[in-house]
């Protein structure tokens, strides 16, 4: 599994995190009833503290996305709607596809491309946060 976290996103590190790891499991990198990396692993893999990781596997394992068994580790769960998942993975990677040819054909490198989208998906959810506490 190929973890990379973003330290200048404005996304929190575990929600990196587990998103990384749901995107793995909804493209069958990682499949149902696998066992994923101890955290110690990934900490030190990504330099980041322990705590951040056992927080988004706590989160991954409160949505039901992993299975924590004490003494044997985290477990990806088995896939009920997995299916309906990567047809959407599927349909966002072609709408995204042209955006991202034109990004890198003015110029854009890699990196500048990650910030710029990471920034806009948070801007979103933070919009989304706000409208939500005004209901």
């Amino acid at each position: 599994m190929n973890l990379r976290i973003n330290f200048s996103s404005g996304v929190p590190i575990y929600q990196q995190l587990m998103e990384q790891i749901k995107h793995a499991v909804d493209t069958g990198a990682i499949r149902g009833g696998e066992q994923l990396p101890t955290i110690r692993k990934i900490a030190e893999e990504l330099a980041m503290n322990p705590n951040t990781v056992a927080r988004a596997y706590r989160e991954l394992e409160r949505e039901g996305f992993i299975e924590v068994r004490h003494g044997s580790g985290a477990y990806v769960g088995l896939p009920s709607t997995s299916s309906v998942k990567v047809a959407g993975i599927r349909k966002a990677a072609e709408v995204l596809r042209p955006a991202i040819e034109r990004s890198l054909a003015i110029g854009l490198s890699e990196s500048e491309l990650r910030r710029v989208f990471e920034d806009e998906l948070a801007r979103l959810q933070e919009n989304a946060a706000a409208a939500r506490r005004r209901t």
